[in-house]
């Protein structure tokens, strides 16, 4: 079975998760521990790095879902980065572009926080 792995990083006060491996529904708890924290610590600006995120399934989509809405009633929001082609596609085919900003570059997801 192929790992994935949740690494955190704060940048100026966000949160930076980046994903690694295979996001499904055996991994998704590690991803909702990690967004819990972040909830738990009062940190709910939030970008998600899916550079090294290899895939995704709809179960790891729902952590996403799952969180948004308490993390933007605190003044906060997902944003995403570093998407793949193939990993987009997924996001893309459920609408997500509509509800989430994605960003090319992780530094672009950092600067839409800052320039608020």
């Amino acid at each position: 079975m192929d790992g994935f792995e949740v690494q955190q990083q704060l940048i100026d006060g966000i949160v930076v998760l980046h994903l690694k491996g295979y996001l499904d529904a055996h991994t998704a708890p590690q991803l909702e521990n990690a967004l819990q924290n972040c909830i738990e610590q009062k940190q709910y600006k939030i970008v998600i790095n899916f550079q090294h995120l290899s895939y995704i399934s709809s179960a790891g989509l729902g952590v996403f879902m799952g969180f948004v809405e308490e993390v933007r009633q605190n003044g906060g929001d997902l944003k995403f980065s570093n998407m793949s082609p193939k990993i987009f596609r997924v996001f893309d085919l459920l609408g997500f572009p509509n509800l989430f900003e994605i960003y090319d570059e992780e530094q672009d997801a950092l600067k839409a926080f800052q320039s608020k």
